[in-house]
């Protein structure tokens, strides 16, 4: 070989030398940094405040899988192991939820503002109070009711379950199961709940205590086939088309765990508030409860975002009662029925047979339809003023038979995100004496169009925020 042509083979050794300890030397940096990079976007500082938004969302998701289930995002991408979960309920789990949420408030003002957009920085002011308000709230974390007349545990699990829960698959229908038989641990964990807020001082006023009894004992009162949580489950299961060679032994499981678990956890709560029913007071307000004062104060500024005092707030409720009044009785007057109390013109109204439905199965039937009649007419009528409009749909449905006797006399429930199930209105049809036909349209318009569904479902539709 000529002397040139070994100098260039060896340098060309060399170079490929080089460029092996180049690229390991760049590997192991380049490891270093997605290290650094998944380190620091799960327990640090995130290098973007968007990333940071994202951890706190999904560190909120995956702390509640009842949450998962309700918005509906993980199963657009074939995940589906939430859905035989049920959320923590528990003292150390709510206490671990403070320390995430301290933790979280302290990194998010790191940021510095001055190199966040409008958008970020909208973003950042909402998750600032929104973080900041759930840690005003922690001295008076056991100051609410668990179990309660109008959203209770006792009602709301069974909802999620026959609501919400999806059952279009036989894995869906395991999972129905799974979380049946989870049924007992969440309850334990209420109780002892319930037993911290007893120590305390903080118990339920004794109509709360009464009505939830009723609705406990109704709830397990009856065979097993005939509790809600099997009918539903059976139509679902029949709705989606599932072989009946495969239904029969999935009703059998829910048969079983209903028998073995879900009625001796609701046994264990009314136990519980039995016992509670001899020892309950007339304390109709949280002014009872310990630093009662303090704790409706801080309810005022959570649910108003201001930092009236009780009195202001109180004095601009008297006010516009006063204003609304003085609307009323004018309308009222021109109507042909004036009176000076339009409150009890009202009352008065509404016993006329001319503004109620028939208190049968068929007057409710044509409540629902004429409720969506109306949402169908308003959505028509605002479309001119509405730019923005939700994707998702929304359909109104009676309160479920088994909680509508202590349930509000309406409510929403807002669509996924994944847009298969729609936002929902319901009504409360428990006595068709209570739905007085004129007022109606203003009950629709809040919870549903352009109310609540507007609300939530372009809430969750908003795009960087």
């Amino acid at each position: 070989m000529h002397i040139w042509e070994g100098v260039a083979l060896a340098m060309h050794q060399i170079r490929t030398q080089k460029l092996k300890s180049f690229f390991s030397l760049l590997g192991v940096i380049l490891g270093v940094l997605f290290l650094w990079f998944v380190v620091s976007l799960i327990w640090g500082k995130p290098w973007s405040i968007n990333l940071f938004y994202s951890r706190v969302f999904l560190e909120v998701l995956f702390d509640n899988p009842e949450l998962l289930t309700m918005l509906g995002i993980l199963e657009r991408f074939g995940i589906h192991g939430h859905n035989a979960k049920l959320s923590d309920a528990s003292d150390a789990h709510e206490i671990k939820l403070y320390g995430k949420a301290r933790r979280n408030l302290k990194v998010l003002r790191s940021y510095d503002r001055a190199r966040q957009n409008s958008v970020q920085l909208m973003s950042t002011d909402i998750l600032d109070w929104f973080i900041d308000d759930q840690l005003r709230g922690e001295p008076y974390r056991h100051h609410n009711y668990p179990l309660n007349q109008m959203f209770g545990i006792q009602s709301e699990l069974p909802d999620l379950m026959m609501n919400l829960h999806p059952l279009k698959t036989k894995r869906d229908a395991r999972h129905y199961i799974k979380r049946l038989s989870k049924f007992g641990v969440k309850f334990d964990q209420v109780l002892d709940g319930l037993a911290i807020r007893e120590e305390k001082g903080i118990t339920p006023p004794n109509f709360t205590v009464r009505h939830v009894l009723a609705e406990m004992r109704a709830f397990i009162g009856q065979p097993a086939e005939e509790n809600p949580l099997y009918t539903v489950f059976k139509q679902k299961l029949s709705d989606a088309g599932i072989k009946e060679t495969e239904v029969e032994p999935l009703l059998a499981e829910v048969r079983t765990q209903l028998m073995h678990t879900v009625y001796p956890a609701y046994q264990k709560l009314i136990d519980n508030f039995a016992a509670l029913e001899a020892k309950a007071q007339e304390n109709h307000g949280v002014w009872a409860l310990p630093d009662g004062d303090a704790y409706y104060a801080h309810c005022l500024r959570s649910n108003t975002t201001t930092e009236l005092s009780p009195e202001e707030i109180h004095e601009i409720g008297l006010q516009e009662v006063a204003q609304i009044e003085a609307r009323m009785s004018e309308i009222l007057t021109g109507l042909g029925h004036p009176e000076e109390n339009p409150t009890r013109q009202l009352l008065e109204l509404g016993k006329q047979a001319r503004f109620l439905y028939p208190n049968t199965d068929e007057g409710r039937e044509a409540c629902l339809e004429d409720y969506a009649r109306m949402l169908e007419e308003i959505d028509t009528v605002i479309e001119p003023v509405f730019e923005l409009r939700p994707k998702s749909g929304v359909v109104v449905k009676r309160i479920p038979e088994f909680k509508e006797k202590t349930s509000p006399g309406a409510y929403y429930q807002m669509s996924d995100f994944g847009g298969s199930r729609p936002g929902v209105f319901f009504a409360n049809l428990r006595d068709m004496k209570e739905t007085q036909k004129f007022g109606m349209k203003t009950l629709a318009y809040h919870e549903a169009i352009p109310g609540h569904h507007f609300q939530l479902a372009i809430a969750q539709g908003l795009k960087g925020m």
